[in-house]
């Protein structure tokens, strides 16, 4: 198997720990990616098992479906958004399931290609589209919204202090030619930002790019959404293990197990994240920023 159609899984043991999964168990992996997770899971479930894999992204979801092949256990792979699984375990004729995984991080399958536009590293178009076949891209928002609008975004999504004066050089640049590559909006980015605060420990214009994938993806809505449909599919005894990268994820997961848990819907297995360790970020640096919160589905 080549090195970009395979994924590292992130905290993969205290992953299958939380999931707690048994021989002949259903397990929803709402962003299959290239099925790390879910490999390792899919040796638990065996041949009475079933794995429903969910990616909005279907070149990840027929290499996930390749990557799957040798293991004996039932599959289904479903090309939509984690937030429609209620929908989509109806259509499966499933009432309930054992376990639910939610990986919100970004694979390196997907960094990697220039193609897709989620790299700051690497040039190419200004896509970050999860699934291609949604209509709205980056390019989009960043050559088409007001400067208030984009103000907003980098401020509510990438938490960027510097929101107002990057939205207004987006603008100003965006009035000679519009913003086509990573690489422009990059450059773009690092002009706004004061010369003194150039040099971080992170790329100046991360926090923007994540914001822009967020906004096109709607990936906060779509997690407030899932949280909500996951856990009421869930038996009694079934667990939730969410893994988010970046704070504003991680306070989305931390306030619904708090108030679920209020609820008597939930018993909340991580009181703090899980991280990984430094052997594992040594091996694996994407994995650094990495949190994991574990909840367990109360008796009916």
């Amino acid at each position: 198997m080549s090195q970009e159609q395979t994924h590292i899984p992130v905290m993969s043991k205290e992953v299958l720990e939380g999931l707690n999964l048994k021989p002949g168990d259903v397990l929803v992996d709402g962003t299959l990616g290239l099925a790390g997770h879910a490999s390792e899971a899919a040796k638990i479930l065996g041949p009475e098992g079933w794995l429903i894999g969910i990616d909005r992204d279907s070149s990840s979801l027929s290499l996930a479906e390749k990557n799957l092949s040798e293991f004996f256990v039932k599959k289904s792979f479903i090309h939509s958004d984690f937030r429609y699984i209620e929908q989509i375990l109806s259509d499966l004729n499933v009432d309930k399931v054992n376990g639910v995984l939610l990986d919100l991080g970004i694979s390196s399958f997907q960094l990697d290609n220039p193609d897709r536009g989620f790299s700051i590293r690497l040039n190419g178009p200004l896509d970050m589209r999860m699934d291609q076949e949604n209509f709205i891209s980056a390019y989009d928002l960043v050559n088409s919204l007001s400067e208030r609008e984009l103000a907003i975004i980098l401020k509510k999504y990438g938490e960027e202090r510097w929101h107002y004066r990057i939205a207004r050089f987006l603008v100003e640049e965006r009035a000679k030619h519009p913003i086509e590559t990573t690489r422009e909006l990059s450059h773009a980015v690092l002009r706004a930002i004061p010369a003194h605060n150039r040099h971080q420990k992170i790329h100046p214009a991360t926090r923007t790019f994540q914001a822009f994938r967020i906004a096109v993806n709607r990936e906060l809505e779509s997690l407030e959404m899932a949280l909500d449909h996951c856990v009421r599919r869930l038996a009694p005894g079934g667990r939730i293990c969410v893994i988010s990268f970046h704070s504003l994820e991680d306070r989305i997961v931390k306030h619904k197990f708090r108030q679920m848990a209020k609820d008597g819907l939930l018993n909340v297995i991580t009181k703090k994240p899980f991280r990984p360790n430094d052997e594992e970020t040594l091996h694996n640096f994407r994995a650094r920023s990495a949190r994991l919160r574990i909840a367990e589905r109360e008796e009916e």
